[in-house]
């Protein structure tokens, strides 16, 4: 038997969710059928948790961190981290490179991320072993980014009200180019972020993909230029697209 109460702060929370800005009110009353008083005081609960907060400057809601918190959380606990945390480790020794491994987050429609699950690197390490686990990096920068855009059929165009920020010389900085760019990712099967969000840093991103085609991850493979792009450039890509086609099959 459901309970009214909490079937509307779980409707609350999950239409925020799937419309991925800030609301109003009379929006969340309008879109739930539900009286404005209502919603009124079952956002004041949600917010008395930390589930949702008001912007004092629009007096809209989003979700809160309390969410965040609790995702991050399972997040540590999920299978998918587990499964993937041995294969990253072995390519991380074989290369001795950092090794992330991705998911999206399209939580929020004007921020798109690629989220870090899980990092493989040694402590001595200097170039990235920031950002850490759970932090987010540009979906359009980053080659983890770039994979889970092109084997998710994500529609560009819901995005094309975003700047695009410029990082380097190297960073593609309008949405055009960056949707050739994702197709070549299709065709080839892996991409490649060429500099494109630190000098110095060369990264190759391969998915892992479910039983229907679709990456529910990313990893890659990240080090300084020089030494990415010695004579086996080529057999890194490779190695990763095999690391991430042997998770894959995890999954399917």
């Amino acid at each position: 038997m459901s309970i009214n109460s909490v079937d509307r702060a779980l409707d609350v929370i999950i239409l925020l969710h799937e419309v991925g800005r800030e609301m109003g009110v009379s929006e969340i009353a309008e879109k739930l059928d539900t009286y404005k008083s209502t919603i009124h005081r079952t956002l004041a609960s949600l917010e008395g948790k930390g589930f949702v907060k008001q912007n004092p400057d629009t007096e809209k809601y989003w979700l809160g961190m309390k969410l965040f918190a609790i995702g991050m959380e399972i997040g540590n606990k999920l299978p998918i981290k587990e499964m993937i945390k041995p294969y990253c480790d072995a390519l991380h020794k074989e290369f001795g490179e950092v090794v992330n491994a991705s998911v999206l987050d399209l939580t929020n429609a004007d921020n798109p991320q690629g989220i870090i699950i899980y990092k493989s690197f040694d402590a001595t390490q200097l170039l990235i072993v920031n950002p850490p686990e759970g932090a987010g990096s540009p979906i359009y920068g980053s080659s983890v980014g770039k994979c889970l855009l092109a084997f998710n059929d994500i529609d560009l165009e819901q995005f094309k009200h975003i700047p695009l920020k410029k990082y380097t010389d190297k960073t593609i900085d309008n949405w055009d180019d960056l949707a050739k760019n994702i197709e070549e990712v299709k065709n080839n099967g892996y991409a490649v972020d060429d500099e494109e969000l630190e000098i110095g840093l060369t990264c190759i991103g391969a998915p892992i993909l479910d039983k229907n085609n679709k990456a529910i991850a990313a990893i890659s493979l990240s080090g300084p230029t020089q030494r990415m792009k010695s004579g086996d450039f080529d057999y890194k890509i490779k190695r990763v697209q095999e690391v991430a086609r042997e998770i894959s099959k995890q999954f399917q």
